[in-house]
């Protein structure tokens, strides 16, 4: 146990410093020339979710992951791809769960009729009662 204890307290900070070593990418934190290219990458960017952090966009993201793609999305937006392109590259790479808006396949229809499934259950349910409590009273 004390060894356990030793490890934890000698190793342990390093592994909470520790970082890539390497430079950002470069349109990770730097904006496009173009005023309107860099609106388009920005809504983007704002649809797409980091993959790190998981709650944030990779335009709210400092995750170096999310710098990484947010400089992919500028990129790719001075090259003169759409956003629909772009979006179909990173779905490709990695795969629906990074959009926010996921398409409705075969593996996830059920999750987007799974609210309706349940709303129109409780409705039935809530006739079911209250058609009881009418008869009763």
């Amino acid at each position: 146990m004390r060894i356990l204890a030793a490890f934890l307290i000698l190793f342990l900070p390093f592994t909470a410093t520790a970082q890539t070593g390497l430079p950002p990418a470069p349109y990770a934190y730097r904006q496009l020339d173009d005023p309107a290219k860099e609106a388009e990458a920005k809504e983007l960017m704002e649809e797409l979710r980091c993959l790190k952090c998981q709650s944030q966009s990779i335009a709210d993201s400092d995750a170096p992951m999310a710098g990484d793609m947010r400089s992919q999305v500028r990129e790719r937006i001075a090259a003169g791809q759409t956003p629909e392109q772009i979006r179909d590259w990173l779905i490709d790479r990695y795969g629906n769960w990074v959009s926010y808006d996921p398409p409705v396949t075969t593996a996830t229809w059920p999750l987007w009729a799974a609210p309706l499934f349940l709303l129109i259950m409780g409705l039935w349910l809530a006739r079911a009662k209250f058609r009881r409590k009418k008869d009763e009273g």
